[in-house]
C-alpha cells in the first residue's frame, strides 16, 4: 500500500494559480513549467506534441466502436465494476463519481450521488465517451492508464481548461504478463478536495484486481512448461516456451544459449521470466500473439538473430491456448513451419516515433533532440541520461519502456543497464578476453560495457 500512502499526501490541491499560469505558457509554446509536478509537466508535453490534443476542449468526445479484447477482460471489467461501488458506498456523504474505463480510456459505467453525475454529464463524464490522453488530455483516468501507480490531477494539471474544475484520481489495472493496461479505475469530484482515503480505496481495489490476474499468471505458467514438455517429447529441435509478452518461461539446453536465458528453470510466476533481449524475436512473439487471437490454428515462422550468432536463424512459432485462453507459445529453433511472418512483423502496433527525450531537472521538464543524448543508464529505480547537458534524470521510470520507444531511431540496448544511441558511438575498446566497451562522442569520452549477450548485436549494428 505504498503508493497509495504516497498518493494521500500528494491529495492537497497544488498551488492553482501557480500551475494556471505554467499551464498558461505551455499550451503557447513555452517548455519550462517551474512549480509543475513532473508527471503532469511529461503528460502536457504527450498531449501537446504528441497527440496534438485541444486545450480549450469543452468536453470529453464519444468512444470510437469497441475494440476486441479477449473474455478473461470482461472478468476484470465486473470485478471493477462491483470494486467501484463498493468505493461509492464508501465515499459516503462525499459527493463524487466513480468510474471504470477500458484499457481505450472508453468510460464503462459510473457511480455517485445523483448530483456530481448530473454535473458529471455536462462535460461527457459518462458512459461511452472517451477520457484517454489522446481524446481529453491529462486527467485522472486517461493519465493512469499512461502511468504505472495512482494517479491524482487537480485542477488546472488538466490539460483541457473546461475540466479546470474537476479533481481526479485514477489508477489502472494492468495486465500482469504484458504489462499493458485492461481497465482503470477513477474517483472525480467538483470543485472540492478528494478523501485523504481516496488512494487507499482505490489502490485496494485494484490490488484485489490484480491478486486474481497474477494466480491466473501462474497457472498459465504451469500449463506452458505442460505444453513444453510434450512438444519436447515429439520434437529433437531446439525449443522455449515463451508468454504472450516475448518473456521465456522454460527452454532446453540450446534455445537457452540462443536466447541467453538459464536452461531448463521453469518460471512459473510471471515476475520472474526471463527477457531475452532480443528485439525481433519479440517482436515476432507479440504479434503472433495478434495473429492467433483471430485465428487459433495459426502457425508461424521467420528467420532472427539470435546471441552468439552472426547470422539469422529460422524459427517457428506455435500458439498455446487452454481453455479457449492464448497463454504463450512454443518457439522451434531452426525449423521453418506455417505462414510466414511479413517484414513489418517486428512491430506488434504502430508507434509515433518520438522526436526529442524527455529529461527532467529538478521539477524542469528538458525537452532533448535525440542527436544530444548520449545513452540511457539504469540506476536502481531511476533511468539516468547521459546529454549534451549534462546528466538529468530520465522521464521514463523504466529502460525497457526507454528502448521500446527509440529501438527504431538508431538507439540500441547493449547491456542490461544501457542503451546507447550508435550515431554517438566514437570508438570501440576490446578487452583482454574479447569483451567490448563503447567509447562515446560526449566531451569525457564515457565508456560504455557491452555484455556477452549483445555483443553480436552491436557488432551487426556498428558493421565491425
Amino acid at each position: 500500500m505504498k503508493d497509495a500512502h504516497r498518493f494521500e499526501r500528494r491529495a492537497a490541491s497544488p498551488g492553482g494559480g501557480a500551475v494556471f499560469e505554467a499551464w498558461e505558457r505551455f499550451v503557447q509554446g513555452e517548455d519550462q513549467v517551474p512549480g509543475v509536478r513532473p508527471l503532469v509537466a511529461i503528460s502536457w508535453h504527450r498531449c501537446r506534441e504528441q497527440y496534438r490534443v485541444d486545450p480549450h476542449l469543452t468536453e470529453a468526445p464519444v468512444a470510437a466502436a469497441e475494440r476486441e479484447h479477449a473474455p478473461e477482460q470482461d472478468v476484470v471489467f465486473a470485478e471493477l465494476g462491483f470494486r467501484a461501488a463498493s468505493v461509492a458506498h464508501e465515499m459516503g456523504s462525499v459527493s463524487g463519481v466513480v468510474t471504470v474505463t477500458d484499457a481505450t480510456g472508453r468510460i464503462l459505467g459510473e457511480w455517485g450521488d445523483q448530483a456530481t453525475l448530473a454535473r458529471a454529464t455536462d462535460f461527457n463524464l459518462a458512459p461511452w465517451f472517451c477520457w484517454s490522453e489522446c481524446a481529453a488530455g491529462t486527467n485522472g483516468m486517461g493519465t493512469a492508464l499512461e502511468a504505472h501507480g495512482p494517479v491524482l490531477i487537480s485542477g488546472a494539471e488538466h490539460w483541457c481548461q473546461a475540466f479546470h474544475n474537476w479533481v481526479c484520481a485514477g489508477i489502472a489495472v494492468r495486465d500482469v504478463v504484458t504489462g499493458e493496461p485492461i481497465g482503470g479505475l477513477n474517483l472525480s469530484c467538483w470543485r472540492s478536495q478528494l478523501p485523504p482515503s481516496a488512494g487507499g480505496w482505490l489502490a485496494g481495489a485494484v490490488a484485489k484486481t490484480q491478486r486474481a490476474l497474477k494466480r491466473r499468471a501462474r497457472d498459465s505458467g504451469a500449463e506452458l512448461v505442460a505444453a513444453y514438455t510434450q512438444a519436447r517429447a515429439r520434437t529433437g529441435a531446439p525449443l522455449a516456451a515463451v508468454d504472450t509478452a516475448g518473456k521465456a518461461v522454460i527452454a532446453d539446453e540450446t534455445a537457452s544459449v540462443l536466447m541467453g536465458v538459464p536452461a531448463s528453470t521453469p518460471a512459473f510466476d510471471s515476475t520472474l521470466r526471463w527477457n531475452p533481449g532480443l528485439p525481433e524475436l519479440i517482436g515476432a512473439v507479440r504479434y503472433a500473439t495478434k495473429q492467433a487471437a483471430h485465428n487459433p490454428d495459426w502457425v508461424g515462422s521467420t528467420q532472427t538473430f539470435t546471441h552468439l550468432a552472426d547470422s539469422p536463424t529460422s524459427i517457428s512459432i506455435r500458439p498455446v491456448f487452454s481453455s479457449a485462453h492464448l497463454i504463450g507459445h512454443l518457439v522451434s529453433f531452426g525449423v521453418s513451419e506455417g505462414v510466414q511472418l511479413p517484414p513489418a512483423a517486428e512491430s506488434a502496433r504502430p508507434r509515433v516515433q518520438p522526436r526529442r527525450v524527455v529529461g527532467m531537472r529538478d521539477n524542469r521538464m528538458v525537452l532533448l533532440p535525440l542527436r544530444e543524448v548520449s545513452f540511457a543508464e539504469s540506476e536502481g529505480n531511476d533511468v539516468w541520461l547521459s546529454t549534451a547537458q549534462g546528466r538529468l534524470r530520465a522521464a521514463s521510470q523504466s529502460l525497457d519502456k526507454l528502448d521500446n520507444e527509440l529501438a527504431d531511431v538508431g538507439f540500441l540496448r547493449v547491456h542490461r543497464r544501457y542503451v546507447v544511441n550508435l550515431s554517438r558511438v566514437r570508438e570501440i575498446e576490446r578487452g583482454q578476453k574479447g569483451e567490448l566497451q563503447l567509447v562515446m562522442a560526449d566531451g569525457a569520452n564515457e565508456m560504455v560495457p557491452v555484455s556477452r549477450r549483445n555483443a553480436p548485436a552491436v557488432r551487426r549494428a556498428l558493421d565491425i
